[in-house]
């Protein structure tokens, strides 16, 4: 299995910017996975400011669910970086067919196949409160599931707090 790498924080932590860089350590060059949909014109303004952040070095594939697919098809080069967990994890809960447990199976599975590294950004939702309506409760309940699946086979786990990256797991250089 290529070198996993789980990238975790609150949001606007820096935990996008320091995958980025954690990247461009492995490689001049990478494959951005891009998890977000543009609903409206905020999202459209954050979406274009990661794009020109990240430069020409980097590819980019937007796809919002089916991440084993674009994984197995970017697999065997440069490094890539899947921004981000919650979103794609928001996608499949609101998904009609979705089932964010086999979806999350199957993801794991991919994973496994992959001969290339791979950088993971999540969000860290366990450190707020307890969100007061039930999609909300299940969503954090989800994310937690989700994050501690990736992070058990992840050979880096690293919390971004403040721009600053801590090194939860294995040893991030």
């Amino acid at each position: 299995m290529g070198r996993l790498i789980l990238v975790t924080g609150g949001a606007k932590s820096g935990k996008s910017a320091w995958a980025e860089y954690r990247a461009a350590q492995l490689a001049p060059s990478a494959t951005y996975i891009a998890t977000a949909q543009a609903f409206d014109v905020e999202m459209e303004k954050r979406i274009a400011e990661h794009l020109t952040r990240r430069g020409p070095e980097w590819t980019t594939v937007e796809e919002p669910r089916d991440l084993p697919r674009v994984l197995d098809e970017t697999d065997g080069g440069q490094p890539r970086m899947i921004d981000c967990l919650t979103l794609w994890l928001s996608n499949e809960m609101l998904a009609a067919d979705g089932d964010w447990r086999d979806a999350l199976d199957a993801l794991v599975s991919a994973l496994s196949r992959q001969t290339a590294p791979v950088i993971l950004v999540t969000n860290e939702v366990g450190s707020g409160i307890v969100p007061d309506n039930a999609l909300g409760r299940r969503f954090q309940d989800a994310a937690g599931v989700v994050n501690q699946t990736i992070g058990a086979i992840a050979d880096e786990v690293v919390l971004v707090v403040a721009g600053q990256a801590l090194t939860i797991k294995g040893s991030a250089t």
